[in-house]
């Protein structure tokens, strides 16, 4: 089933690998245009060829950093420029990996707290502040953050603090979105496959879901091609878990 994206647009930040480079491949793949960002430009240029190469669409590349807010204004406008009139759809999913240097609060250094905060929750805030307004003009949109299963669970204090801040940004800006007809909403994957799961050996044991797998990125990318529709039209300011089920836990 089409989820009616020919014709949109969309950004997706952090999109040159992993989740965000699935996300960008689906929403290519159901006919959106797609600008995918990153800081490194050899990154962006190799996922533009792999999209190109596996289903024949071009992908805008625009090299921009998320943590610093000149660099997100020019963002907005070549991204304004390039696909034709503005952006319907931003998904923002940079962010740096690991969210934290070990396991425990006393490893949680002020430097790397405060740059994590800066690039994933303050991006975040920065690329929705430069984007909403190419929505509000053209009166309907799409906003999905990408988050983690850190947001309501313990995993390491800098992990759980930004997946909650990206949880609380999203809730406040639909509260006032809403009404331009945009819809901003909150995706939460869990242990997922990309090259940084591959790269720790250590955790490549079944991961405690419930459906007893590992989630594969594009099984994310379905869940936020929805978001991303014109059929997601009643659900904003709430959060998705695209994690394959954590087992134990009931939430109202």
């Amino acid at each position: 089933m089409s989820n009616e994206l020919a014709g949109k647009r969309a950004l997706v930040t952090g999109g040159g690998t992993g989740i965000g480079y699935a996300i960008a491949l689906e929403l290519a793949r159901q006919g959106a245009t797609v600008a995918i960002t990153s800081r490194r430009g050899e990154v962006l240029a190799e996922a533009a060829r792999r999209i190109r190469d596996e289903i024949g669409a071009d992908v805008v590349t625009v090299v921009a950093d998320t943590g610093d807010d000149t660099s997100v204004r020019a963002l907005a406008e070549t991204a304004r420029r390039e696909l034709g009139g503005g952006v319907d759809i931003l998904v923002n999913n940079a962010a740096e990996q690991p969210a934290q240097h070990g396991g425990s609060f006393t490893e949680a250094t002020d430097e790397w707290f405060q740059r994590q905060i800066n690039v994933k929750v303050i991006g975040y805030l920065r690329t929705i502040r430069a984007i909403a307004p190419q929505m509000i003009e053209n009166g309907w949109g799409r906003i999905i953050n990408i988050s983690g299963t850190g947001s309501r669970q313990t995993v390491s204090v800098i992990g759980s603090v930004r997946n909650a801040g990206v949880t609380a940004l999203t809730k406040n800006v639909a509260d006032e979105l809403g009404r331009h007809g945009i819809n901003v909403t909150v995706v939460h994957p869990g242990p997922t496959r990309t090259d940084r799961w591959n790269d720790l050996a250590e955790q490549n044991a079944v991961p405690d879901n419930v459906i007893g797998r590992i989630v594969e990125p594009e099984e994310v990318a379905w869940v936020v091609a929805f978001l991303a529709s014109p059929r997601s039209v009643a659900i904003t300011g709430d959060g998705i878990v695209a994690g394959g089920g954590i087992p134990g836990f009931i939430y109202y």
